[in-house]
């Protein structure tokens, strides 16, 4: 059993693969997922004074200020003790990057890196089955019969925020609020770059990567 503690960080855009590459991590390594979407939609759900005032913030469409956010992650990081993790979801602006560093510096920061392009034609012929949240790609993870969930048979939809013109908007966002992350961690000398059309794609270049710092600790 190794007692090596490795803090690491995933950043990609929207719909870039994070939640598969992220699943596969924490699979194949003794690592904590921790992701900030989760954890705000679990607050958000059991109605929680945090959760209360994040949902005031999107029902308005704002985002969720920095230092709401920053107090947030940093006391559901301090919850992983003598563990791994792997944050996806946060930091997003430099502010955010630049108060996790003084409390919980990391040591690695994999950024995938996925043509717009590939993104947007991925994520219109996404299909969502709303009450249960359960994702449907056309060619990828078609359902059984088209427009209809496999498990309960109603119908998907398709979210207007996944509307190709929707999507380029948040990947200008994205581009414009996290460069400046990724230029953070690139010159604290600890961002590494995975670069594919894929997740499949991906994967390997992760595998090579994560692998010689776990050592005997890999799982699968």
């Amino acid at each position: 059993m190794s007692t090596k503690i490795l803090k690491a960080l995933i950043l990609g855009a929207p719909a870039s693969g994070k939640g598969t590459i992220s699943s596969r991590i924490v699979k194949r390594y003794p690592m904590v997922h921790v992701s900030s979407g989760d954890k705000l939609r679990d607050h958000i759900e059991k109605q929680t004074k945090l959760g209360m005032e994040v949902k005031k913030y999107l029902n308005e469409g704002k985002l969720v200020p920095d230092e709401v956010m920053i107090k947030f992650m940093i006391t559901e990081l301090k919850n992983v003790t003598n563990k791994s993790w792997l944050l996806d979801g946060f930091p997003r602006t430099i502010g955010q990057a630049n108060a996790l560093w003084k409390v919980q510096p990391v040591d690695v920061v994999l950024n995938l890196v996925v043509p717009f392009e590939v993104i947007i034609d991925r994520v219109k012929n996404r299909w969502v089955h709303l009450p249960s949240g359960r994702v449907y790609n056309i060619g990828f993870n078609t359902p059984k019969v088209e427009g209809l969930d496999d498990i309960t048979g109603e119908d998907l939809v398709q979210r207007p925020d996944d509307k190709p013109e929707a999507v380029r908007h948040r990947l200008e966002i994205y581009e414009s609020t996290t460069r400046p992350v990724i230029d953070f961690y690139k010159k604290k000398g600890i961002l590494s770059k995975f670069e594919g059309r894929t997740s499949d794609e991906i994967w390997p270049k992760v595998v090579n990567f994560l692998d010689p710092l776990f050592e005997n600790d890999i799982k699968s």
